[in-house]
């Protein structure tokens, strides 16, 4: 039996929740990833609070969506596109809450950093030029969630790979510096890892990408990108 306009009217005000409140997430991912870069230059201690403020409110967001999809899902048995749509924010709600965390990562190492004397860095601009590209990434992920049009977010993937080889052309770069002199091991790791928590932010907004594709034409884009091995 169809449902009445009521009912379906209601159907219609849960997916659009359930949409607003992952781009509500989306919008602090964005923004904590964004006050990360920034602290790596500052050493801000109000800035890395507040990324720590976004991490919790980010956390709170994935639990109430989640809850809000499982409930349309277990009440509204939704089919076809409806359906494509509530796996796919399921999904991009996990990659969301962990570029999160890695951004959480970026601003404690930043905050360490700088307590210890030790601000940013030898190779600060390959950082900087990573940071910019990953960024960028994840705005296009977000801009294509919010409008459910692919537009951008097949172009997504090609600039995963690049952020992939400039990851690949920092790690070549402290190899060489740490085994030339090897007082430099500490701050060449310390580089390492905030590039390695930026190289997966990258990722995390590729997979958002592939969501939005998925949920917008019911395609199936993973790993259609990566390189074979």
């Amino acid at each position: 039996m169809a449902d009445t306009p009521h009912t379906s009217t209601e159907f219609e005000q849960q997916l659009a929740l359930a949409h607003d409140r992952v781009l509500q997430m989306g919008a602090r991912v964005e923004r904590q990833v964004a006050d990360a870069i920034d602290s790596l230059a500052s050493g801000s201690q109000a800035l890395i609070g507040q990324i720590l403020r976004h991490e919790a409110m980010v956390n709170a967001l994935e639990i109430e969506v989640d809850a809000l999809v499982g409930q349309i899902i277990a009440r509204r048995q939704p089919t076809a596109r409806d359906l494509r749509m509530l796996m796919a924010v399921i999904k991009i709600t996990t990659h969301l809450e962990r570029a999160g965390d890695e951004a959480k990562k970026i601003a404690l190492q930043a905050q360490r950093l700088f307590a210890e004397g030790r601000p940013m860095l030898p190779r600060y601009v390959e950082i900087r030029r990573i940071s910019q590209m990953v960024l960028a990434m994840l705005r296009t992920s977000l801009a294509a969630l919010e409008s459910m049009e692919v537009g951008g977010a097949g172009g997504v993937a090609d600039r995963d790979l690049a952020v992939d080889d400039a990851f690949r052309a920092v790690l070549r770069q402290l190899i060489t510096y740490m085994i030339e002199d090897p007082r430099t091991i500490t701050a060449a790791l310390d580089i390492l890892f905030i590039a390695k928590s930026l190289e997966r932010i990258g990722d995390h907004a590729k997979n958002i990408a592939e969501q939005v594709i998925y949920a917008v034409e019911g395609r199936d884009v993973r790993h259609a990108a990566d390189p074979p091995r």
